[in-house]
């Protein structure tokens, strides 16, 4: 017999035990990392990502200093409040990482995502789609007889919206670019 006694019910961090808790639920957390801007630094960002199950649901990279040869990955991914401190601590441990910012929790921040989406369609449904882009502000980039490219910008939320209404008016094809999200205010 083992010495350890286990009271029934008394170990509210069993396996077993099913009651939700708060620091289960999974966030969306936006990142702004800003790295050294030189081969390999996106492999072994996105490397630690996939080798530890991590998701990502948009990632935009682009140089931001040429001088100073620095480049800023913004990451928006998903989990419970303990993964992403994980996320952060391991991303902030890799050489060429400067900095990590949870934009999330640090404050007020912008988010902005282009996206372009091609709507084939004729009669009504063509010009229902052209009301559509009007109230959404979307620019028409490229028309033919058959199909209009539009561009958009602005708050993930907003292009999801604008997709929802195009998929039934004919939309063929959707190509974005990610977020790409700053903080407010002078900091």
């Amino acid at each position: 017999m083992s010495p350890l006694k286990i009271k029934k019910g008394a170990n509210s961090h069993s396996a077993y035990n099913l009651r939700p808790n708060f620091s289960d639920v999974e966030e969306r957390h936006t990142l702004a990392l800003l790295v050294e801007n030189e081969p390999g630094v996106l492999a072994r960002v996105i490397g630690l990502f996939a080798g530890r199950g991590y998701n990502i649901d948009s990632l935009t990279v682009a140089e931001v200093d040429h001088v100073g040869h620095l480049s800023r990955i913004t990451i928006v991914t998903r989990g419970t409040p303990q993964v992403i401190e994980q996320i952060k601590a391991q991303v902030g441990r890799i050489i060429s990482v400067r900095n990590v910012h949870d934009l999330t929790v640090e404050g007020a921040s912008v988010e902005r995502e282009l996206a372009m989406f091609k709507v084939a369609g004729a009669g009504e449904k063509r010009v229902e789609a052209l009301r559509l882009a009007d109230i959404f502000r979307a620019n028409v980039v490229d028309s033919t007889l058959e199909s209009f490219v539009f561009e958009i910008t602005g708050a993930p939320e907003k292009i999801d919206a604008f997709a929802d209404l195009m998929r039934p008016l004919g939309l063929v094809d959707v190509a974005r670019t990610g977020v790409a999200a700053l903080s407010r205010g002078s900091d």
